[in-house]
């Protein structure tokens, strides 16, 4: 998985918005959670609520829940974590300041930026989306594959037909949406 997908996966959707949480931006910067959450509310005036919020009780429940530990104090859930927006994550570049701050602020932004366009496509146009869904989900079986080096004649013939199969359910797909409508219309 490349860093813009792990980062990808890292974003939330809270209250409506695109988020990634205090640990794993701390985690992708290299620093500890409460360093984090420390230079933040040193300089807090730089985060308001669309580019900041800490999750509320309820919220904060919901996502521990989420991991099934028995003692999930030991794993840093005691304290509600900060949910930051795309803005915030731009601010926080000008509170960390390190190499590696940077440079993860550009991959975390470039993951936002990826996603509102997928987003934005697939309400344009969910064929196309899900086509190269398709194809990723191809080239990635094609890469693990090769990686292993063990693509004998039987496998290939398997991916063949799977990727026969997937073709057939793509035109099939298309010809419904071609079809002419049944029944009366208006100007009849």
């Amino acid at each position: 998985m490349d860093s813009l997908a792990i980062i990808q996966n890292k974003i939330l959707d809270i209250r409506g918005q695109k988020v990634i949480l205090d640990r794993d931006i701390a985690a992708m910067y290299g620093v500890e959670t409460k360093v984090l959450k420390q230079a933040v509310r040193r300089n807090i005036e730089r985060f308001p609520i669309d580019f900041m919020f800490e999750l509320d009780a309820e919220e904060f429940e919901n996502w521990r829940s989420q991991f099934v530990i028995s003692n999930s104090d030991k794993m840093g859930l005691r304290h509600r974590p900060f949910a930051f927006t795309e803005l915030g994550v731009a601010m926080l570049s000008s509170v960390l300041r390190t190499p590696t701050a940077i440079q993860v602020n550009m991959s975390i932004m470039r993951a936002f930026v990826a996603m509102r366009q997928m987003l934005t496509d697939a309400k344009a146009n969910p064929i196309a989306l899900l086509e190269r869904k398709v194809e990723d989900l191809s080239k990635y079986v094609e890469d693990i594959l090769t990686d292993v080096n063990e693509v004998n004649e039987d496998t290939r013939m398997q991916l063949d037909l799977i990727n026969e199969a997937i073709a057939e359910l793509q035109v099939k797909h298309r010809s419904c949406h071609d079809r002419k409508r049944i029944g009366f219309t208006a100007g009849d």
